[in-house]
């Protein structure tokens, strides 16, 4: 109560915000005439100009008013575009690194040019984030032009990108790109065995458009680079043919040998069934006689098994994937996209793959792998921008340090949104729908109907071919004309049929969009420049007649065909219509058989239905049900928060264990002195642990197993030294002197076969050998974690936190696998027998990336899941955000966690 009067009396956070930036916009706007009055070649200038007094210790901020001028101005000359108020508001909130929510249509592109500019002239480089390679390049190419009038570069990146293009695209000044492209490209540059086969350069600042569908809904699946492992995929097949027999239980206390959780995404076998499927795997000779799924070398049989029933039970043809080409493609939850060469991990793919009968592909190797979340964190500055991002503000806040700034509209929205109806069947529903989609279509109003996969995108396009009504499509499988349909959606009469519209990027125009057809005409060579004029005048003529024809009949009308389980989503869907001031509206048509109301809130809304006593046929329309499904949508979006937050919480052991590694293979790639004071460090550190495993520190000679000192000498490290002789020869000999003497003899038949081979060779042997251990032990550690991860949430049954023990276990082995990395380089380095450096270059090729190389993203819904109710009963402070630096110092605390610091715990490996 008291916070709503102070609101009305000083106005909110926001408003006060908006009310400061547009004193700077009256600065800016004061700028205009004298910049207006600037050469083409005097406004280019400007650039070297601003750079210079950067140099010279101005900050950017100062240099804010002028530089966004100057952008203004370039836009008018070269884009005939100038930046409206509202839109140098917003670029002032990115350059604060910021999230600015600016309604569809607004000019979120252009407006991305002021600060990237401005961020430019540090010379550290800008990154544009876009969802799609298709937007990544049109935006590059248009936006372009303004940066390349101002004598700045601009580049784009894009998978299989030649290597030459890419690293200079990430030279230039200003890069464009998608969100994976960026992160697989971190990933591969931690990947390479030579500082120059890098293409990114530091993480300066980063510009992401639909910040919401990168850093929210694409942040449970992380970026994962992986390789073939070795395996037999015969067992899928086996497996896929016993699934059938199972049965699925209708209810929790039903028989049946499973039971599916929609909620939480996961199958669960009954006691019955794991009896029933061990008698299925015994009877195909998966499991022997006599032996349970229980036991230890039967893990594997549960984990195909959980596979294939998930499989089979939560993942469906045209909704989930499509086969394409004998090969099954992940479908986008969120865009409807296609997801071309990613694939879901732990076995589902393949499961997938056998229940479709197409063929098995491997399982895969994780190399390396990354969230979202870790890896925009990264950067120095880090700002978004889209048309909703408000109901989750909270978390760009508390997840990523990002406030949310609500930009004023250019003009006044007067879209209308109508109240959701609600049947009792799908079939009512699409009966309502396609009655809705006629009376636009014969009132010539073009409409736009939303769907939430390609299954119901294809059943609404064939109930309308029934009713004879001539529509397009948009979905997955259009994906190439995707900007021309949507470009064209805005005509008379055109009826638009597409999957979930989260980041198209393409303004619809009501009318239709005339700019295709004219650059036709402008390209066409046979025309003379007088035809050309003259064609161009006609066809804005009769587009003018065609738009003011749409607008009085009341602009675009969106049909929500069944509620997202995202309300962000939803207002997506509603902002392709009523941009810029355009006449709008939008209503959603809902059942009680969609799965959101289905899993979430169908009694509820049945008995709001039972007790105004609705007939069948007769849709609900009712404030009580709009609250209903609305709070639906919260449980389900604060599920989803848990979750993501849970991932971060997780990764971020990772991450702290990521950095380390990368920060020491980094650290071995630039380092140009030679590293064999570490080799010299790391092999008497191996040497006296050996010692001390068979002659411990304060024992009595009795105790000594010199024999099995000197053969694990022999065999592991070809150290042939006669220990028993020389305590025999020197009874004086104690613990200490004779450890050192090991050590030292073992230094000088090393420093022997550095002399015969050579010491620039051997130097670089060292590092390749460093490098190839480090690699090699860092993918099995992050199949370590991957498997401690999953079975990690059963320790809540026996009253652990779950975290703790995943933050524990992962440090103790961390830890080991460092003090394997270390004994297997001193074994490699003192057994190797090196003839010429044709060697040390055949060792060095093998360190090259794996072949096969895949870029996926992975599917922790199900561990997640399975904790989730543990960590909603914890009343765990969330730890404030803190943007990590580049490089760990030695005095700092060890990011492991152990309290230690960095160069007395996992620093000592350098």
């Amino acid at each position: 109560m008291l916070g709503n009067i102070l609101k009305k009396i000083f106005g909110s956070r926001n408003d006060r915000m908006i009310k400061q930036y547009s004193q700077t916009v009256q600065i800016i706007n004061a700028l205009e005439s004298s910049i207006q009055g600037l050469s083409d070649t005097d406004l280019r200038a400007k650039t070297d100009e601003f750079r210079q007094r950067i140099q010279n210790g101005e900050s950017l901020g100062a240099l804010l008013p002028e530089a966004f001028a100057v952008v203004r101005e370039a836009g008018k000359r070269v884009l005939e575009m100038r930046h409206f108020d509202v839109q140098l508001i917003g670029g002032m909130v990115l350059h604060e690194g910021k999230i600015s929510e600016m309604r569809t249509g607004e000019g979120k592109t252009l407006m991305a040019t002021l600060p990237a500019y401005l961020n430019a002239l540090s010379g550290s480089g800008v990154h544009i984030v876009t969802v799609n390679d298709y937007l990544a390049k049109r935006d590059a190419d248009w936006m372009g032009k303004i940066y390349q009038f101002l004598g700045m570069s601009v580049g784009v990146i894009y998978a299989q990108m030649p290597f030459n293009e890419k690293q200079a695209a990430y030279a230039a000044d200003i890069t464009y790109g998608t969100n994976n492209e960026y992160g697989f490209d971190y990933l591969r540059d931690n990947m390479v065995t030579h500082p120059s086969e890098r293409v990114q350069r530091m993480l300066n600042f980063a510009i992401v458009d639909e910040v919401d569908s990168i850093l929210i809904d694409e942040a449970r699946t992380p970026l994962i680079i992986s390789g073939q492992a070795e395996g037999d995929t015969e067992i899928y097949v086996r497996i896929n043919a016993l699934i059938p027999k199972l049965i699925r239980q209708e209810a929790e206390d039903k028989p049946g040998d499973y039971s599916v959780d929609e909620k939480s995404h996961q199958v669960t076998l009954s006691e019955a069934g794991f009896e029933h499927a061990e008698k299925l795997l015994t009877g195909a000779g998966l499991l022997k006689h006599g032996t349970s799924l229980y036991d230890p070398e039967n893990i594997n049989l549960i984990h195909h098994l959980n596979a294939g029933l998930r499989a089979h039970s939560l993942y469906f043809l045209d909704q989930h994937y499509v086969v394409q080409n004998g090969e099954v493609v992940i479908v986008d939850e969120f865009t409807g996209r296609l997801m071309a060469g990613r694939r879901w991990s732990d076995g589902l793919h393949q499961a997938v793959e056998a229940k479709e009968g197409v063929v098995i592909q491997k399982e895969n190797q994780t190399l390396a792998s990354i969230t979202f979340q870790n890896y925009f964190r990264m950067y120095q500055k880090l700002s978004g921008m889209t048309g909703t991002a408000d109901t989750e503000a909270a978390e760009f806040q508390q997840i990523y340090g990002l406030e949310t700034v609500i930009i004023p509209t250019h003009r006044s929205m007067i879209r209308e949104d109508r109240m959701d109806l609600v049947f009792r069947t799908t079939q009512e529903k699409y009966a309502a729908i396609i009655h809705g989609i006629k009376e636009c279509y014969e009132a010539g109003q073009p409409v736009l109907v939303g769907t939430t996969s390609i299954e119901n995108n294809e059943l609404l396009s064939k109930l309308l071919n029934q009713e004879k009504l001539p529509h397009q499509v948009l979905n997955a499988k259009q994906h190439a004309s995707e900007a021309t349909i949507v470009e064209q959606a805005g005509r008379p009469k055109m009826i638009t049929i597409a999957t979930n519209m989260a980041g198209r990027g393409t303004d619809i125009v009501l009318g239709g969009n005339p700019e295709p057809e004219i650059e036709r005409i402008k390209h066409d060579e046979k025309l003379t420049t007088e035809a050309k004029e003259k064609l161009i005048h006609e066809i804005y003529e009769k587009w003018k007649v065609t738009h003011a024809d749409v607008l009085r009949k009341g602009g675009l009308h969106i049909i929500g065909t069944e509620r997202h389980e995202s309300r962000r989503i939803d207002n997506q869907l509603r902002g392709r219509s009523g941009r810029q001031g355009d006449p709008g509206s939008s209503r959603f048509y809902l059942s009680l058989e969609d799965s959101l109301l289905r899993i979430f809130a169908s009694d509820r809304v049945a008995n709001i239905m039972k007790r105004l006593k609705m007939p069948e046929g007769e849709a609900i329309e009712h404030p009580w049900v709009t609250r209903a499904i609305e709070n639906a949508q919260r449980k389900v979006e604060a599920r989803n928060f848990d979750m993501r937050k849970q991932l971060l919480e997780y990764d971020d052991v990772a991450n702290d264990q990521r950095q380390v590694i990368y920060q020491q293979r980094n650290e071995l790639l630039e380092s140009e002195r030679d590293i064999s004071e570490t080799i010299a460090a790391i092999r008497e550190n191996v040497l006296n642990d050996l010692f001390n495993q068979y002659i411990p520190a304060g024992s009595v000679e009795e105790q000594w197993d010199v024999v099995g000192l000197e053969k694990t000498l022999a065999a592991e490290y070809q150290l042939h030294f006669s220990v028993q002789k020389w305590l025999e020869q020197e009874p004086e000999l104690h613990e200490e002197n004779l450890s050192q003497r090991i050590i030292e003899l073992a230094t000088k038949q090393y420093q022997e076969k550095v002399e015969k081979v050579g010491t620039e060779i051997m130097h670089h042997y060292e590092r390749v050998v460093m490098l190839q251990v480090l690699d090699s032990h860092w993918r099995e550690h992050l199949a370590a974690l991957d498997h401690l991860r999953q079975g990690i949430h059963l320790r809540g049954y026996a009253q652990k936190n779950p975290k703790q023990e995943y933050k524990r276990e992962a440090f103790e082995l961390f830890t080991r696998m460092l003090e394997e990395i270390k004994t297997e380089v001193t074994k490699i380095l003192l057994t190797v027998q090196i003839k010429n450096e044709q060697q040390v270059e055949a060792a060095s090729e093998s360190l090259r990336s794996p072949e096969n190389v895949q870029l996926h993203h992975a599917d922790y819904n199900e561990v997640l899941d399975e904790e989730a109710g543990y960590v909603r009963n914890q009343n765990e402070k969330t730890q404030p955000f803190v943007r990590h630096s580049d490089k760990i110092g030695r005095n700092q605390p060890c990011p492991c966690g152990s309290g230690k610091k960095y160069k007395q715990c996992h620093g000592k490996i350098k």
